[in-house]
């Protein structure tokens, strides 16, 4: 299949990383490199792109895509370890750095990956398929009580034990292996009356899939350690599709911007107040009327934009 991916907030996202034509850039999510061709047409010779993803597919449908540039270094890896990924390149520091959270359009439409309730096949949901821990995995080992908690959470889903209980109560019959099977537990532990909106497996499969791909942990630390391989004046953008990530990612920032805690009485700090640099905008970039209209999957997206201190 073809790796097709539309890139949400693209203009957006390129104004927010106010790009020097001879800077070095890094799209820590390449996925169908979207985002990342935009980023080469507005660079130099002398600039560089580095693009990294964990799965290997998107990494090859980028090399693809993105062959007539040189200026290019594909790392296969996790944007949480982009401090790593970076020195094994012998680079510091970086002008720019975009992370798109969140599945590929192609990972969800890829039914052999598992991402998606639209169709049957085996539940993994790795984006990485060299890791171990996969959907199935998830379903048919962890206790009631975990499985409860991470729908909950993850998935913000108010029939989260229903659908708990019974998971654990179907595999103790049958093991749990494909999607469809999920999907047929899941609606019958939501009320009828209640699955008017959207989906009813929505929730679900978002919060195994964040499990699964351990999206939310790591989160504040990745954008900490982002922020660190920024150069003065550099600017990390990041795009978040529901309210977990988005908070996670604001908290970093008002975390890296800082805030003096003395009284205002007196004449200078006392209180060893360091801030790392300025949030750019105080509230989160969505995406135009227009533009939802033409993708639904850019309807949940946010963006916010943190710059580096000179």
């Amino acid at each position: 299949m073809e790796f097709k991916h539309k890139s949400v907030l693209l203009q957006e996202c390129i104004q927010g990383l106010n790009i020097k034509e001879d800077g070095i850039y890094v799209d820590g999510t390449l996925g169908g490199a979207g985002h990342s061709s935009e980023i080469l047409k507005r660079l130099s010779s002398k600039g560089k792109l580095i693009g990294i993803d964990r799965d290997e597919e998107a990494l090859e449908a980028a090399r693809q895509r993105l062959k007539k540039y040189k200026n290019v270094v594909y790392l296969h890896g996790n944007h949480d370890d982009i401090k790593e990924l970076l020195k094994s390149i012998q680079i510091d520091k970086v002008d720019g750095i975009l992370l798109d959270l969140g599945v590929s359009s192609y990972q969800l439409d890829e039914r052999a990956r598992g991402f998606s309730y639209m169709g049957e096949a085996t539940l993994d949901m790795r984006m990485d398929k060299a890791q171990e821990l996969t959907a199935k995995d998830v379903v048919n080992n962890y206790t009631e009580e975990k499985l409860g908690q991470i729908i909950e959470e993850y998935g913000e889903e108010r029939f989260a034990k229903n659908i708990a209980r019974n998971i654990v109560k179907e595999r103790q019959t049958l093991p749990i292996e494909t999607t469809m099977q999920l999907v047929d537990i899941i609606r019958k532990s939501i009320p009828i009356s209640k699955q008017k909106d959207g989906h009813p497996a929505k929730r679900t499969f978002q919060a195994i899939r964040i499990e699964v791909n351990n999206e939310i942990e790591p989160l504040k630390e990745t954008i900490k350690n982002c922020i660190e391989c920024l150069k003065p004046e550099g600017r990390l953008c990041v795009i978040t599709f529901h309210s977990l990530e988005d908070r996670a990612v604001k908290q970093a920032y008002l975390d890296a911007e800082g805030k003096c805690t003395c009284p205002k009485d007196l004449p200078y700090c006392v209180c060893g107040y360091h801030s790392e640099g300025k949030i750019i905008n105080k509230k989160p970039i969505i995406a135009s009327k227009e533009e939802q209209e033409e993708n639904s999957r850019s309807k949940s997206a946010k963006l916010r934009i943190f710059e580096k201190a000179q």
